[in-house]
């Protein structure tokens, strides 16, 4: 992931770290555990403020998450 000009906006601080998560969406998702929603963390390197962003998943990745649990 290229690295894009960053400015918290707490404390100003202008290093970040990027990371990613996946959660369970609907009801059957959670039944079945599929997580099938994909979030982007940009967290303040020094605060730890964090911004969550939606990610983008794949049918072939849900499909290996709900195989795997």
């Amino acid at each position: 992931m290229e690295k894009k000009q960053y400015i918290c906006p707490k404390c100003g601080c202008t290093e970040y770290e990027d990371d990613q998560f996946q959660a369970t969406g609907g009801t059957l998702a959670k039944m079945f555990d599929v997580q099938n929603k994909k979030f982007i963390t940009i967290s303040c390197a020094r605060c730890g403020y964090t911004e969550l962003y939606k990610g983008q998943t794949t049918t072939g990745m849900n499909i290996l998450d709900f195989l795997t649990s």
